[in-house]
């Protein structure tokens, strides 16, 4: 996400190595070759070679969501243990009668919406106006009223 965001940050600027954008966010270099490969692979971000050459964006920070990111850099945006580290075969299979399965499935459903819902064009902007943005409420009004995740009471 760092990454990406970087790249958001400075649209205009035209492209920027990998090892720049390491130095900028304090990360290791070879970490970051990683995540871009994926990235790239994934259509989220575009490369060119030469002297002027590295990463850019492949479309605007407002077409490219949270969930495009890490979808392309982790594969998946919630794991679901049933499928990645089952109990059992037979008891975790999609055959089985299992009623904790459609808790979890409905969980990765709800965090895929609303990471889809926010794009890197939103994370520009400071921690007040993107707790706006994604439905949270200020921080001093959450801690007055300890007021919960909004996309979790509509359950």
């Amino acid at each position: 996400m760092i990454c990406a965001l970087n790249l958001a940050k400075r649209t205009d600027l035209g492209p920027v190595n990998g090892r720049e954008i390491a130095r900028q966010e304090r990360l290791p270099a070879d970490y970051v070759e990683q995540i871009l490969l994926r990235l790239r692979r994934a259509g989220v971000i575009a490369s060119t070679r030469g002297a002027r050459g590295g990463y850019v964006l492949a479309r605007p920070p407002a077409e490219i969501s949270i969930r495009d990111v890490i979808h392309a850099s982790e594969l998946e945006t919630f794991d679901l243990h049933c499928v990645s580290h089952p109990v059992e075969e037979e008891r975790c299979s999609a055959s089985h009668n299992c009623s904790i399965r459609p808790v979890w499935v409905m969980l990765q459903h709800r965090i895929d919406d609303v990471l889809q819902g926010v794009s890197l064009a939103d994370l520009l902007h400071d921690e007040p106006t993107v707790r706006e943005r994604v439905g949270l409420p200020s921080e001093e009004r959450a801690r007055s009223e300890k007021v919960g995740l909004p996309i979790l009471e509509t359950v």
